[in-house]
């Protein structure tokens, strides 16, 4: 369905990252995974397919999730950018501009929904 939509998803629980990486196939997305935003930085440098970062807030490594966004949204503008938490009451203006946010435990319906808004704006 979307094929040419290459997700990186960004979840250091493993399981957790297993089950939103199998919808997100399920849905016809492309996925690239990472463990920390270290990982992930990597990837996005190597990878310019990547059009959607989706992100725990909470992870080890050098920064979390909030930071990677904003990292994100400075070296690669045009990559949308969905972060995820089960920890932390995210506002807004915590997330780089376009940014969405899901509480954890999130609804795949939601998320899936999400990344077809954000593609759709392409």
């Amino acid at each position: 369905m979307r094929s040419n939509t290459v997700v990186l998803v960004v979840e250091d629980e493993a399981l957790v990252r297993l089950d939103i990486v199998s919808q997100l196939e399920d849905e016809g997305f492309v996925v690239v995974e990472a463990d920390n935003a270290d990982d992930a930085v990597r990837l996005l440098e190597t990878n310019p397919a990547i059009s959607i970062l989706f992100t725990d807030i909470d992870m080890p490594g050098s920064m979390d999730g909030l930071k990677l966004s904003r990292a994100v949204r400075n070296r690669w503008p045009p990559v949308k950018i969905v972060v995820t938490s089960g920890h932390r009451k995210v506002e807004i203006t915590d997330l780089p501009d376009g940014s969405v946010f899901h509480a954890k435990p999130y609804r795949h319906a939601e998320v899936i929904a999400s990344f077809r808004e954000l593609t759709a704006l392409d």
